[in-house]
Protein backbone atom coordinates (compact mmCIF):
# COMPACT_ATOMS: atom_id res chain seq x y z
CA UNK A 1 0.00 0.00 0.00
CA UNK A 2 1.26 3.26 -1.33
CA UNK A 3 0.73 7.06 0.22
CA UNK A 4 0.66 9.90 -1.66
CA UNK A 5 0.31 13.15 -0.34
CA UNK A 6 -2.25 15.84 -1.49
CA UNK A 7 -3.76 18.94 -0.08
CA UNK A 8 -7.91 19.51 0.32
CA UNK A 9 -9.51 22.90 1.54
CA UNK A 10 -11.07 22.43 4.84
CA UNK A 11 -14.45 24.83 4.04
CA UNK A 12 -15.29 23.15 0.13
CA UNK A 13 -12.94 19.96 0.14
CA UNK A 14 -11.32 21.07 -3.07
CA UNK A 15 -8.10 19.10 -3.76
CA UNK A 16 -4.95 19.89 -4.52
CA UNK A 17 -1.86 18.32 -5.87
CA UNK A 18 0.57 21.34 -3.86
CA UNK A 19 -0.44 23.80 -1.03
CA UNK A 20 -1.41 27.16 -1.52
CA UNK A 21 -2.34 30.00 0.47
CA UNK A 22 -5.55 30.40 -1.10
CA UNK A 23 -8.01 28.24 -2.13
CA UNK A 24 -8.50 28.39 -5.66
CA UNK A 25 -12.33 27.27 -6.17
CA UNK A 26 -14.06 29.06 -2.73
CA UNK A 27 -11.75 31.74 -3.02
CA UNK A 28 -10.80 31.22 1.14
CA UNK A 29 -7.56 31.83 2.72
CA UNK A 30 -5.77 29.83 4.81
CA UNK A 31 -8.11 26.38 4.83
CA UNK A 32 -5.78 24.59 2.25
CA UNK A 33 -4.72 21.10 4.50
CA UNK A 34 -2.44 18.40 4.14
CA UNK A 35 -3.77 14.95 3.29
CA UNK A 36 -3.38 11.78 2.19
CA UNK A 37 -4.67 9.57 -0.29
CA UNK A 38 -4.07 5.60 -0.75
CA UNK A 39 -3.33 3.75 -3.35
CA UNK A 40 -3.02 0.06 -3.52
CA UNK A 41 0.30 -1.49 -4.79
CA UNK A 42 0.25 -4.00 -8.29
CA UNK A 43 1.79 -6.39 -5.97
CA UNK A 44 -0.68 -6.23 -3.32
CA UNK A 45 -3.53 -9.01 -3.14
CA UNK A 46 -6.97 -8.03 -4.20
CA UNK A 47 -9.72 -7.14 -1.35
CA UNK A 48 -11.63 -10.27 0.10
CA UNK A 49 -15.36 -10.25 -2.08
CA UNK A 50 -17.99 -9.04 0.17
CA UNK A 51 -20.42 -11.83 0.79
CA UNK A 52 -24.28 -10.93 -0.53
CA UNK A 53 -26.70 -10.38 1.68
CA UNK A 54 -30.22 -11.36 1.68
CA UNK A 55 -32.62 -10.35 0.17
CA UNK A 56 -36.73 -9.68 0.57
CA UNK A 57 -39.62 -10.10 -2.59
CA UNK A 58 -41.67 -7.29 -2.83
CA UNK A 59 -44.70 -9.28 -2.78
CA UNK A 60 -43.67 -10.11 0.71
CA UNK A 61 -43.72 -6.54 1.95
CA UNK A 62 -45.77 -5.21 4.18
CA UNK A 63 -46.95 -1.49 4.98
CA UNK A 64 -46.83 0.14 7.84
CA UNK A 65 -49.55 1.71 8.66
CA UNK A 66 -48.13 3.76 11.59
CA UNK A 67 -45.52 4.96 9.50
CA UNK A 68 -46.79 8.43 9.08
CA UNK A 69 -47.76 11.09 12.33
CA UNK A 70 -49.52 14.24 12.34
CA UNK A 71 -47.70 16.61 13.54
CA UNK A 72 -49.98 19.20 14.68
CA UNK A 73 -49.92 21.79 11.82
CA UNK A 74 -51.90 21.37 8.93
CA UNK A 75 -50.22 23.37 6.36
CA UNK A 76 -46.90 21.55 7.48
CA UNK A 77 -48.61 18.32 6.85
CA UNK A 78 -50.51 18.79 3.81
CA UNK A 79 -46.67 19.66 2.37
CA UNK A 80 -45.28 16.69 4.14
CA UNK A 81 -47.99 14.60 2.27
CA UNK A 82 -50.34 14.01 4.96
CA UNK A 83 -47.75 14.23 7.63
CA UNK A 84 -44.04 13.26 9.14
CA UNK A 85 -42.83 10.24 7.95
CA UNK A 86 -41.07 8.07 11.12
CA UNK A 87 -37.21 7.41 10.34
CA UNK A 88 -37.43 10.47 7.75
CA UNK A 89 -34.73 13.35 7.41
CA UNK A 90 -36.08 16.27 6.35
CA UNK A 91 -34.30 19.46 5.61
CA UNK A 92 -35.98 23.11 6.74
CA UNK A 93 -33.95 25.55 4.66
CA UNK A 94 -35.06 29.64 4.10
CA UNK A 95 -33.57 32.95 4.56
CA UNK A 96 -32.58 34.67 7.98
CA UNK A 97 -35.18 35.72 9.62
CA UNK A 98 -37.80 34.40 7.70
CA UNK A 99 -39.25 32.13 10.48
CA UNK A 100 -37.85 28.94 10.30
CA UNK A 101 -36.85 28.94 13.94
CA UNK A 102 -40.56 29.63 14.87
CA UNK A 103 -41.78 26.76 12.68
CA UNK A 104 -39.81 24.60 13.84
CA UNK A 105 -40.05 24.92 17.71
CA UNK A 106 -44.16 25.27 16.84
CA UNK A 107 -43.36 21.58 15.26
CA UNK A 108 -41.54 20.37 18.51
CA UNK A 109 -43.85 22.03 21.22
CA UNK A 110 -47.36 20.00 19.04
CA UNK A 111 -45.41 16.50 19.16
CA UNK A 112 -46.65 13.84 21.34
CA UNK A 113 -42.14 13.27 22.43
CA UNK A 114 -39.72 15.59 21.13
CA UNK A 115 -35.94 16.75 21.42
CA UNK A 116 -35.11 20.39 20.11
CA UNK A 117 -30.69 20.51 19.34
CA UNK A 118 -29.85 24.21 19.66
CA UNK A 119 -25.84 25.26 19.09
CA UNK A 120 -26.91 28.62 18.05
CA UNK A 121 -29.19 29.79 21.19
CA UNK A 122 -28.63 29.33 24.70
CA UNK A 123 -31.44 27.16 27.03
CA UNK A 124 -32.47 30.50 28.16
CA UNK A 125 -32.78 32.28 24.54
CA UNK A 126 -34.43 29.35 23.34
CA UNK A 127 -36.89 29.80 26.20
CA UNK A 128 -37.70 33.95 25.43
CA UNK A 129 -37.88 33.02 21.49
CA UNK A 130 -40.98 30.56 22.21
CA UNK A 131 -42.87 32.84 24.62
CA UNK A 132 -42.53 35.31 22.23
CA UNK A 133 -43.88 33.56 19.46
CA UNK A 134 -46.57 31.92 21.71
CA UNK A 135 -45.21 28.93 21.75
CA UNK A 136 -46.85 26.64 24.78
CA UNK A 137 -44.23 24.77 26.56
CA UNK A 138 -45.01 21.23 27.14
CA UNK A 139 -43.78 18.32 29.54
CA UNK A 140 -42.94 16.30 26.60
CA UNK A 141 -40.61 18.67 25.24
CA UNK A 142 -37.06 18.44 25.91
CA UNK A 143 -34.00 20.52 24.64
CA UNK A 144 -30.29 20.18 24.39
CA UNK A 145 -27.79 22.55 23.94
CA UNK A 146 -24.95 21.53 22.08
CA UNK A 147 -23.00 21.13 18.87
CA UNK A 148 -21.53 17.92 18.60
CA UNK A 149 -23.31 15.41 16.96
CA UNK A 150 -22.28 12.72 18.62
CA UNK A 151 -24.20 14.28 21.75
CA UNK A 152 -27.25 14.27 19.43
CA UNK A 153 -27.12 10.92 18.51
CA UNK A 154 -26.99 9.77 21.56
CA UNK A 155 -29.59 11.71 23.55
CA UNK A 156 -31.92 10.73 20.66
CA UNK A 157 -31.08 6.89 21.38
CA UNK A 158 -31.30 7.87 25.05
CA UNK A 159 -34.36 9.94 25.07
CA UNK A 160 -36.32 7.96 21.82
CA UNK A 161 -38.46 11.02 21.04
CA UNK A 162 -41.07 10.95 18.37
CA UNK A 163 -38.87 13.80 16.69
CA UNK A 164 -36.19 16.05 16.67
CA UNK A 165 -35.17 19.34 15.62
CA UNK A 166 -31.27 20.30 14.76
CA UNK A 167 -31.24 23.98 14.50
CA UNK A 168 -28.80 24.58 12.48
CA UNK A 169 -26.90 22.24 10.35
CA UNK A 170 -24.06 24.59 9.91
CA UNK A 171 -23.64 25.39 13.70
CA UNK A 172 -22.59 21.41 14.71
CA UNK A 173 -19.68 18.88 13.89
CA UNK A 174 -18.68 15.47 13.92
CA UNK A 175 -15.23 14.39 15.08
CA UNK A 176 -14.81 12.27 11.82
CA UNK A 177 -14.55 14.86 10.11
CA UNK A 178 -12.18 18.11 9.32
CA UNK A 179 -12.94 21.41 8.80
CA UNK A 180 -14.33 23.70 10.84
CA UNK A 181 -18.16 23.97 11.09
CA UNK A 182 -20.86 24.98 8.51
CA UNK A 183 -17.71 23.48 5.68
CA UNK A 184 -18.92 21.48 3.25
CA UNK A 185 -17.05 18.64 5.05
CA UNK A 186 -18.81 18.64 8.32
CA UNK A 187 -22.46 19.65 7.18
CA UNK A 188 -21.88 16.27 4.70
CA UNK A 189 -20.75 14.55 7.81
CA UNK A 190 -22.77 15.42 10.30
CA UNK A 191 -26.07 15.41 7.95
CA UNK A 192 -24.89 11.60 6.76
CA UNK A 193 -24.84 10.83 10.59
CA UNK A 194 -28.55 12.26 11.29
CA UNK A 195 -29.98 10.20 8.13
CA UNK A 196 -28.26 6.80 9.78
CA UNK A 197 -29.78 7.77 13.29
CA UNK A 198 -33.18 8.40 12.10
CA UNK A 199 -33.44 5.17 9.72
CA UNK A 200 -32.41 3.19 12.82
CA UNK A 201 -34.69 4.82 15.85
CA UNK A 202 -37.32 5.67 13.50
CA UNK A 203 -37.10 8.96 15.00
CA UNK A 204 -38.50 11.84 12.61
CA UNK A 205 -35.33 14.37 12.24
CA UNK A 206 -36.36 17.91 10.98
CA UNK A 207 -32.69 19.80 10.26
CA UNK A 208 -32.61 23.68 9.97
CA UNK A 209 -30.49 24.75 6.95
CA UNK A 210 -29.49 28.51 6.36
CA UNK A 211 -29.26 29.48 2.82
CA UNK A 212 -26.54 31.51 1.27
CA UNK A 213 -26.57 34.47 -0.80
CA UNK A 214 -27.10 32.50 -4.30
CA UNK A 215 -30.53 30.99 -2.46
CA UNK A 216 -28.21 27.39 -1.91
CA UNK A 217 -28.13 25.61 1.07
CA UNK A 218 -24.59 26.17 2.29
CA UNK A 219 -22.37 23.15 0.70
CA UNK A 220 -23.30 24.23 -1.74
CA UNK A 221 -26.15 21.88 -2.13
CA UNK A 222 -24.61 18.88 -0.68
CA UNK A 223 -27.73 18.44 1.64
CA UNK A 224 -30.24 18.08 -0.98
CA UNK A 225 -29.39 14.61 -2.30
CA UNK A 226 -28.95 13.28 1.31
CA UNK A 227 -31.93 14.18 2.98
CA UNK A 228 -35.76 12.43 2.44
CA UNK A 229 -37.44 15.78 2.19
CA UNK A 230 -36.33 19.60 1.36
CA UNK A 231 -38.98 22.27 2.44
CA UNK A 232 -38.04 26.17 1.54
CA UNK A 233 -39.54 28.78 3.50
CA UNK A 234 -39.91 31.83 1.22
CA UNK A 235 -41.41 34.82 1.85
CA UNK A 236 -40.59 38.81 1.88
CA UNK A 237 -39.57 40.37 4.87
CA UNK A 238 -41.48 43.28 4.12
CA UNK A 239 -44.97 41.31 4.20
CA UNK A 240 -46.43 39.14 6.44
CA UNK A 241 -47.07 35.99 4.41
CA UNK A 242 -45.17 32.85 4.45
CA UNK A 243 -44.89 30.19 1.91
CA UNK A 244 -43.50 26.64 2.68
CA UNK A 245 -42.70 24.96 -0.47
CA UNK A 246 -41.71 21.44 -0.86
CA UNK A 247 -38.91 21.22 -3.84
CA UNK A 248 -38.57 17.37 -3.10
CA UNK A 249 -40.45 14.70 -1.46
CA UNK A 250 -39.98 11.00 -1.48
CA UNK A 251 -42.69 10.40 0.63
CA UNK A 252 -45.14 12.64 -1.08
CA UNK A 253 -46.15 15.43 -3.75
CA UNK A 254 -43.45 17.90 -4.86
CA UNK A 255 -43.94 21.64 -4.86
CA UNK A 256 -46.61 21.77 -2.82
CA UNK A 257 -47.37 24.54 -0.36
CA UNK A 258 -48.39 25.61 2.67
CA UNK A 259 -49.35 29.31 3.62
CA UNK A 260 -49.14 30.91 7.12
CA UNK A 261 -48.80 34.70 7.99
CA UNK A 262 -46.33 36.12 10.63
CA UNK A 263 -47.94 37.75 13.58
CA UNK A 264 -46.90 39.67 16.76
CA UNK A 265 -47.25 36.39 18.31
CA UNK A 266 -45.22 33.95 15.75
CA UNK A 267 -46.79 32.19 12.86
CA UNK A 268 -50.17 31.47 12.08
CA UNK A 269 -51.99 28.71 9.49
CA UNK A 270 -53.43 30.48 6.83
CA UNK A 271 -56.49 27.53 5.59
CA UNK A 272 -57.80 30.47 2.80
CA UNK A 273 -55.10 32.25 1.66
CA UNK A 274 -57.32 33.48 -1.97
CA UNK A 275 -59.14 35.06 0.84
CA UNK A 276 -56.39 37.07 1.97
CA UNK A 277 -54.65 37.70 -1.64
CA UNK A 278 -57.62 39.69 -2.23
CA UNK A 279 -58.02 42.78 -1.54
CA UNK A 280 -61.48 45.54 -2.14
CA UNK A 281 -62.66 46.10 -5.52
CA UNK A 282 -60.29 47.96 -7.85
CA UNK A 283 -62.03 51.21 -9.76
CA UNK A 284 -58.80 51.49 -11.83
CA UNK A 285 -57.57 50.03 -15.09
CA UNK A 286 -54.80 47.71 -15.26
CA UNK A 287 -56.34 45.09 -12.77
CA UNK A 288 -57.63 41.65 -13.07
CA UNK A 289 -58.20 38.68 -11.31
CA UNK A 290 -56.21 35.37 -11.94
CA UNK A 291 -56.08 31.57 -10.83
CA UNK A 292 -53.15 30.17 -10.54
CA UNK A 293 -51.91 26.49 -8.90
CA UNK A 294 -48.93 26.13 -6.12
CA UNK A 295 -48.61 22.55 -6.23
CA UNK A 296 -51.95 21.22 -5.97
CA UNK A 297 -53.50 24.53 -4.60
CA UNK A 298 -55.49 27.33 -6.36
CA UNK A 299 -54.67 30.29 -5.31
CA UNK A 300 -56.55 33.83 -6.58
CA UNK A 301 -54.43 36.34 -7.29
CA UNK A 302 -55.08 39.98 -8.35
CA UNK A 303 -52.99 41.32 -11.29
CA UNK A 304 -51.74 45.11 -11.44
CA UNK A 305 -50.60 46.36 -14.62
CA UNK A 306 -49.02 50.04 -15.06
CA UNK A 307 -48.71 51.73 -18.58
CA UNK A 308 -47.19 55.08 -19.35
CA UNK A 309 -45.23 57.18 -21.55
CA UNK A 310 -41.56 56.41 -21.49
CA UNK A 311 -39.50 59.43 -20.48
CA UNK A 312 -36.13 57.73 -21.65
CA UNK A 313 -35.77 56.84 -25.70
CA UNK A 314 -35.67 53.53 -24.57
CA UNK A 315 -39.08 51.98 -22.45
CA UNK A 316 -38.53 50.06 -19.30
CA UNK A 317 -40.34 46.72 -18.76
CA UNK A 318 -40.82 45.51 -14.86
CA UNK A 319 -42.61 43.29 -13.41
CA UNK A 320 -42.77 41.89 -9.45
CA UNK A 321 -44.12 38.33 -9.14
CA UNK A 322 -43.81 37.69 -12.83
CA UNK A 323 -41.15 36.88 -15.10
CA UNK A 324 -40.11 40.04 -16.61
CA UNK A 325 -38.96 38.01 -19.75
CA UNK A 326 -42.18 36.39 -20.37
CA UNK A 327 -43.85 39.77 -19.83
CA UNK A 328 -41.92 41.14 -22.86
CA UNK A 329 -42.78 37.98 -24.83
CA UNK A 330 -46.61 38.95 -24.07
CA UNK A 331 -45.86 42.76 -24.82
CA UNK A 332 -44.24 41.37 -28.65
CA UNK A 333 -47.34 39.26 -28.94
CA UNK A 334 -49.88 42.27 -28.31
CA UNK A 335 -48.45 44.26 -30.50
CA UNK A 336 -48.17 42.02 -33.43
CA UNK A 337 -51.67 40.32 -32.99
CA UNK A 338 -53.97 43.10 -31.07
CA UNK A 339 -52.40 46.49 -32.68
CA UNK A 340 -51.43 47.85 -29.05
CA UNK A 341 -48.49 50.18 -30.01
CA UNK A 342 -46.18 49.77 -26.85
CA UNK A 343 -42.96 50.71 -28.07
CA UNK A 344 -42.96 54.01 -26.36
CA UNK A 345 -44.58 53.66 -22.92
CA UNK A 346 -42.94 51.96 -19.81
CA UNK A 347 -45.06 48.45 -18.60
CA UNK A 348 -44.91 47.65 -15.17
CA UNK A 349 -46.82 44.48 -14.27
CA UNK A 350 -46.95 43.44 -10.03
CA UNK A 351 -49.14 40.59 -8.36
CA UNK A 352 -50.42 41.59 -5.38
CA UNK A 353 -50.00 39.55 -1.90
CA UNK A 354 -46.33 39.27 -2.47
CA UNK A 355 -47.18 36.15 -4.69
CA UNK A 356 -44.84 34.83 -7.40
CA UNK A 357 -45.47 32.65 -10.22
CA UNK A 358 -44.08 31.05 -13.51
CA UNK A 359 -46.72 29.49 -14.24
CA UNK A 360 -47.84 30.01 -17.92
CA UNK A 361 -51.80 30.15 -16.75
CA UNK A 362 -51.60 34.05 -16.15
CA UNK A 363 -50.44 35.03 -19.48
CA UNK A 364 -54.02 36.01 -20.51
CA UNK A 365 -54.62 37.54 -17.06
CA UNK A 366 -51.67 39.36 -17.74
CA UNK A 367 -52.20 40.62 -21.20
CA UNK A 368 -55.82 41.81 -20.49
CA UNK A 369 -53.93 43.63 -17.23
CA UNK A 370 -52.41 45.55 -20.05
CA UNK A 371 -54.47 46.34 -22.78
CA UNK A 372 -56.64 47.79 -19.59
CA UNK A 373 -54.09 50.08 -18.48
CA UNK A 374 -53.49 51.05 -22.11
CA UNK A 375 -56.45 51.59 -23.12
CA UNK A 376 -57.87 53.22 -19.83
CA UNK A 377 -60.78 50.55 -19.28
CA UNK A 378 -61.72 49.40 -15.95
CA UNK A 379 -62.19 45.79 -15.96
CA UNK A 380 -64.89 44.23 -13.60
CA UNK A 381 -63.84 42.74 -10.19
CA UNK A 382 -66.18 40.07 -10.56
CA UNK A 383 -63.92 39.15 -13.69
CA UNK A 384 -61.36 36.47 -13.95
CA UNK A 385 -58.69 34.75 -16.71
CA UNK A 386 -56.35 32.26 -17.12
CA UNK A 387 -54.60 30.60 -20.16
CA UNK A 388 -51.22 30.09 -22.15
CA UNK A 389 -50.12 32.28 -24.74
CA UNK A 390 -48.12 31.37 -27.82
CA UNK A 391 -46.57 33.40 -30.24
CA UNK A 392 -49.38 33.31 -32.84
CA UNK A 393 -51.46 35.40 -30.04
CA UNK A 394 -53.66 32.03 -29.62
CA UNK A 395 -55.25 30.87 -26.51
CA UNK A 396 -54.38 27.69 -25.00
CA UNK A 397 -55.58 25.94 -22.43
CA UNK A 398 -53.98 25.21 -18.92
CA UNK A 399 -54.23 21.78 -16.77
CA UNK A 400 -56.54 21.42 -13.68
CA UNK A 401 -58.93 23.89 -15.26
CA UNK A 402 -62.03 22.36 -13.43
CA UNK A 403 -60.18 23.10 -9.98
CA UNK A 404 -59.56 26.71 -11.40
CA UNK A 405 -62.95 27.32 -12.11
CA UNK A 406 -64.60 25.70 -8.50
CA UNK A 407 -61.85 27.90 -6.91
CA UNK A 408 -63.27 31.37 -8.65
CA UNK A 409 -67.01 30.09 -7.92
CA UNK A 410 -66.35 29.60 -4.39
CA UNK A 411 -64.92 33.20 -4.25
CA UNK A 412 -67.59 35.12 -6.04
CA UNK A 413 -66.36 34.87 -9.47
CA UNK A 414 -69.37 35.85 -12.13
CA UNK A 415 -67.15 35.53 -15.19
CA UNK A 416 -64.15 33.64 -16.22
CA UNK A 417 -62.15 34.07 -19.32
CA UNK A 418 -60.45 31.05 -20.55
CA UNK A 419 -59.27 29.10 -23.85
CA UNK A 420 -61.87 27.28 -26.10
CA UNK A 421 -61.48 23.63 -25.10
CA UNK A 422 -64.44 21.24 -25.41
CA UNK A 423 -63.93 19.63 -22.49
CA UNK A 424 -64.30 22.74 -20.62
CA UNK A 425 -68.65 23.33 -19.26
CA UNK A 426 -69.20 25.70 -16.74
CA UNK A 427 -71.95 28.41 -16.08
CA UNK A 428 -69.93 32.30 -16.41
CA UNK A 429 -67.02 30.53 -18.68
CA UNK A 430 -66.24 32.76 -21.69
CA UNK A 431 -64.14 30.52 -24.51
CA UNK A 432 -61.49 32.68 -26.68
CA UNK A 433 -59.70 31.03 -29.04
CA UNK A 434 -57.08 34.53 -29.95
CA UNK A 435 -56.01 37.16 -27.53
CA UNK A 436 -56.41 39.75 -30.35
CA UNK A 437 -59.70 39.58 -30.94
CA UNK A 438 -60.51 39.14 -27.79
CA UNK A 439 -58.82 43.05 -27.19
CA UNK A 440 -60.39 44.43 -30.41
CA UNK A 441 -64.00 42.76 -29.06
CA UNK A 442 -64.11 44.40 -25.94
CA UNK A 443 -62.50 47.76 -27.39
Amino acid sequence: MTTDILFACTKCDAQFAKWTGRCLECGSWGTVQEAQAHQQSHNSKPAPLTPPSAVVRFSELKSDAHGRFQTGIAELDRVLGGGAVAGSLVLLGGEPGIGKSTLALMLAARASKALYCSAEESTHQVLQHAQRCGVVSSANLFFLNSSSVEEIIATIHAEKPTCAVVDSIQTIATTDATGEKGSVTQVRAATVKLLETAKQTGCAIFIVGHVTKDGAFAGPKTLEHLVDTVLYFEGDSMRDLRILRSVKNRFGATHEIGVFRMTDHGLEEVADPSGILLGPESTTPGSILTCVLEGSRPLLVEIQALVNKTAFGYPERRASGFDVNRLKLLLAVLESHAGLKLGMYDVHVNIVGGIATREPAADLAVALAVASAYKQKTLPHTLAAFGEIDLAGNVRPVPQTKKRLDECSRLGIKRVIVADDKDTKSEGVVKVKNIGELIKQTS
